[in-house]
């Protein structure tokens, strides 16, 4: 546990220059005393490393001393190589950057490392994209990624689902998320969320702005995603389920059927199901075919009713069985 911390202090040090020992027992979850024994053993294991007291002072390493990544334990090492995503990296413009940093990273490790690092890149893939989707065209992807790297304002004209479809924004754009194979910036000074395949046309204001310091990208990613299920799962249907059409929920359906679902004594399931709007609800039920049944309310009950009959109807089919 010392040795991972010591190597942890070296690459802070050696990535973000001056620190405290405030600022490292902060990064490293530990007290300001176990900062100042590290630095002492680092010290003694003859380490470049300098401090100096006062409001302004810091420890910091000799100017130009690098350490190798020898530190890295084969868990970190497996991980760094895991969470590197080369689809995403690619589109960005970013891949060839990527594989050099990788080449860098793998020329630093050790041997026994370096094949833990090749066994990882041989057995696990990740595509971000879905399987029923062709990957969106974003033009304007590198322009974003560009303008979030380096502050710069965007005009775009933008396309949304609702009238008027087509409209004009000016964006700060305060960070990129890629979520399940589609991008989305996210714009200040009050954070909304746009898609970047929908911008139809782009320019730099010629203008940059300020994010504020403590805008957190992940932390209102999170919020966002809760949000919009919030406003997504906006009702609820009183449903039975057999045994095949319970195991075939998923997502919040599936959690509100493991709060709320009883036997009916009939070997079905009752449950209070979140839904979203009647249409979609329809359409949704109608896939379990006779594994599920609604009771509630009676008006998506008298939706899915009008349906069957229509089919049966089209299909030239009784409503009932004749009687044996």
């Amino acid at each position: 546990m010392k040795s991972s911390r010591l190597v942890s202090i070296l690459l802070l040090l050696q990535s973000r220059g001056r620190l405290t020992a405030a600022q490292l027992a902060e990064e490293l979850e530990v007290s300001v005393r176990t900062v100042y024994r590290d630095v002492e053993a680092l010290h003694a294991a003859g380490v470049p490393l300098y401090g100096d007291a006062g409001h302004a002072g810091g420890y910091q390493l000799l100017d130009g001393w690098r350490t190798r990544l020898t530190g890295l334990t084969t868990g970190e090492a497996e991980a760094l190589f895991l969470s590197a995503v080369p689809g995403a990296a690619a589109e960005l413009g970013l891949g060839s950057l990527l594989t050099a940093a990788q080449h860098k990273v793998e020329a630093a490790l050790p041997p026994e490392l370096r094949v833990h690092s090749a066994r990882i890149k041989s057995r696990f893939h990740l595509d971000a994209h879905g399987w029923y989707a062709d990957a969106d065209e974003v033009p304007y992807l590198t322009e974003v990624a560009h303008a979030v790297w380096n502050r710069r304002v965007l005009r775009v004209r933008y396309r949304r689902w609702k009238e008027p479809m087509e409209v004009e924004r000016r964006l700060e754009p305060y960070g990129l998320v890629l979520k399940a194979g589609r991008w989305y910036v996210v714009s200040g000074p009050r954070p909304v969320t746009y898609r970047v395949d929908q911008i139809i046309e782009l320019a730099d204001a010629s203008e940059e702005f300020e994010a504020p310091d403590d805008f957190d990208l992940v932390a209102y990613w999170r919020r966002y995603q809760e949000d919009f299920h919030d406003r997504l799962y906006s009702g609820t249907a009183l449903v039975r389920l057999t045994d095949a059409g319970a195991a075939r929920l998923t997502g919040r359906q599936a959690a509100a059927l493991a709060d709320n679902g009883r036997p009916d004594g009939e070997g079905w399931t009752l449950a209070e199901l979140p839904v979203e709007s009647a249409d979609f609800a329809v359409g949704e039920f109608l896939r379990f075919g006779s594994d599920v049944e609604v009771l509630g309310p009676a008006s998506l009950r008298d939706r899915l009713a009008d349906v069957v009959r229509a089919l049966a109807d089209r299909y030239g089919l009784p409503l009932t069985r004749p009687a044996p």
